[in-house]
């Protein structure tokens, strides 16, 4: 038996079974809902990895070539996605923002006491980002390089870009998102605030680091467009949205697109009786797959109204314009809108040769592209050294997420991935007994989460680079946060341990944790 570490997640995989079995015996909805502790001592978990990296540089810092090895621990049984993250999702990230040219991933699996291990928030890509930073980091300490600089002079610089594990970057400003970081986070006034500590009997340090996201999740996606005779649009999504809201963000492009106000809009989804098919949420992939299906949508059922708007306006379909939710004839007051049209279209009478009644649409985003969110953060912490307590006193975050729908919603996002990354590099930690494998962080007073008082306030900036991978030019936002947070967190920790001789420390940074190395001089 061993002591591992590894992220809570809610699942409660076998009960799913026994619900299906029990709803149709009892012939009514079953709902199974765990307690905590359940939760704790049997549910799938996230993040545990052990990592070996090793990184080759020329003369001047270029890399070379990165050499990965991994042994991902899989628990006591096999989840569904678990063994996926480990070794497919993290290798389409492995060597993060840099220009690498020869990648070599070995992944093995573990079978331990634990519960098994699935995927979590990023899902692979916060490991295979976490080990390239800090890879790059311990390379530019050995070196006597500043970190920053090394990143900067090993940045993929120009697009489309081709890694050597394959995935083909279509765009990015890795070189832009790290100066901005760093002018925004005051990087070169660091010192200053590290010797204004150090009068006060504190440790502070500094950590910059990168992080690259392959977003799509499962590939292809469905949406369908409806009209009602109120004025009405709904929009039925295969995507599901638990907290990012999507109801918003979905309303928003079909506003936009429709030329109807926002509340003409009703957002559909998890309903199998009226959503005909979908994927959900996973991969941050709502926007790219499920956005785009609903443009597509949206875009066949204006070319179906346009038809109509045609045939009853006594005009070619090239006289029309669209604007404000109605179709006009240039040059007249000529004009009918959504409404009337959708009302029409129900009535075969009123339609022209070949045209199928009704103005629903349904349609498929036959789609394997990845996007790929990227940005650049920064992190500052101060230490107790007598009691080995860190404080996050700063974070700076620069991100691309491409074109941006609903900026405040996107800010949402990054913040509370941060936070989950913050709460993985500083606090959160599932223990087992190394003897009996007795679960020892059974509750919420044994397992440590970020609370408000343990973050700083962010300083998020949004960098808009559309990508051409979808038609609405955005890129995933939902995971990036947690891919990004620990590896700046380390980075930032780790600086301010070096002067007593630190090189190395496990997440979470914990209190105890920091004060040992501390007390073991760097040994």
């Amino acid at each position: 038996m061993s002591a591992v570490a590894s992220a809570p997640r809610t699942s409660s995989i076998p009960n799913g079974v026994l619900l299906l079995w029990a709803a149709r015996r009892l012939g009514r909805p079953v709902r199974w809902e765990a307690e905590r502790g359940e939760e704790f001592l049997a549910s799938a978990q996230g993040r545990d990895i052990a990592a070996t990296a090793k990184l080759a540089l020329d003369a001047s810092g270029r890399i070379l070539a990165l050499d990965v090895a991994m042994v991902a621990n899989l628990g006591a049984y096999l989840s569904g996605n678990g063994p996926g993250a480990s070794a497919v999702a993290a290798s389409t990230a492995q060597g993060g923002v840099y220009d690498i040219p020869a990648i070599h991933v070995d992944v093995r699996g573990a079978f331990t006491n634990t519960v098994p291990v699935d995927a979590y928030r990023g899902a692979g890509k916060p490991e295979a980002n976490y080990i390239i930073e800090r890879a790059i980091e311990a390379a530019a300490r050995h070196l006597g390089r500043d970190p920053a600089e090394l990143r900067r002079q090993n940045l993929i610089a120009s697009f489309p870009h081709k890694t050597a594990m394959g995935m083909a970057i279509d765009s990015g400003g890795f070189v832009d998102n790290l100066d901005r970081a760093a002018v925004r986070a005051d990087v070169k006034g660091f010192e200053a605030r590290r010797a204004e500590a150090k009068a006060r009997g504190r440790l502070r340090g500094l950590g910059l680091a990168c992080f690259l996201e392959t977003s799509r999740g499962a590939p292809n996606e469905g949406a369908e467009v409806r009209f009602r005779s109120d004025g009405t649009v709904t929009l039925a999504v295969g995507t599901e949205s638990n907290g990012q809201g999507h109801e918003t963000a979905y309303a928003q492009i079909a506003s936009d697109r429709l030329g109807l106000p926002i509340h003409a809009i009703r957002y559909l989804q998890a309903d199998t009786r009226v959503v005909k098919t979908g994927a959900g949420h996973g991969g941050a992939r709502s926007m790219h797959m499920g956005g785009t299906a609903a443009v597509k949508a949206i875009d066949a059922a204006l070319a179906k109204a346009r038809t109509l708007a045609a045939h009853l306006l006594q005009a070619s379909e090239d006289e029309l314009v669209f604007g404000d939710g109605r179709f006009s004839v240039k040059g007249s007051d000529r004009a009918i809108a959504l409404a009337a049209l959708a009302r029409s279209a129900e009535d075969p009478a009123n339609l022209p040769d070949g045209m199928t009644p009704g103005l629903a649409v349904h349609a498929m985003n036959m789609s394997d592209v990845f996007t790929f969110p990227s940005g650049c953060h920064v992190a500052e912490v101060e230490i107790d050294p007598d009691t080995g307590a860190a404080r996050l006193v700063r974070y700076t975050a620069v991100d691309d997420y491409g074109r941006l729908i609903n900026p405040v919603l996107t800010v949402g996002q990054v913040q509370g991935g941060v936070t989950q990354g913050i709460g993985q590099a500083m606090l959160e930690h599932t223990v087992y007994d190394p003897e009996s494998g007795q679960l020892l962080s059974g509750s919420l007073m044994d397992y440590a989460l970020p609370r408000a008082d343990d973050l700083p306030a962010f300083d998020i900036a949004l960098v808009e680079r559309p990508t051409a991978a979808n038609s609405l030019g955005v890129k995933g936002s939902g995971q990036a946060g947690c891919i990004a947070a620990p590896q700046t967190v380390m980075a930032a920790i780790l600086d301010a341990l070096r002067p007593a001789g630190v090189q190395h420390l496990d997440m979470p940074a914990t209190p105890e944790r920091i004060w040992q190395a501390l007390h073991a001089g760097g040994r």
